[in-house]
């Protein structure tokens, strides 16, 4: 799941090099933190937040095949 979040975001970024994922575990969920360039920010989150919520969507699919539950947060 972080690899997938990583690569779209990747895509979306003017600077790929500076998109950076964190997982962190809590308990039986999973939480990816979304750390981009300042610059990058409006592209990743989109216009009223239409790639952030594709994002959200593809890791929700992503979790439910894994059988685990995921957030992301756009840091």
């Amino acid at each position: 799941m972080k690899k997938l979040i990583e690569y779209v975001a990747r895509a979306l970024a003017e600077k790929p090099d500076e998109v950076v994922v964190e997982e962190e575990h809590d308990g039986d969920r999973i939480v990816l933190h979304l750390y981009v360039a300042e610059e990058d920010k409006g592209r990743v989150i989109g216009r009223d937040g239409r790639c952030a919520n594709a994002l959200r969507s593809l890791l929700h699919v992503a979790a439910v095949r894994a059988g685990v539950r995921a957030t992301l947060s756009i840091e």
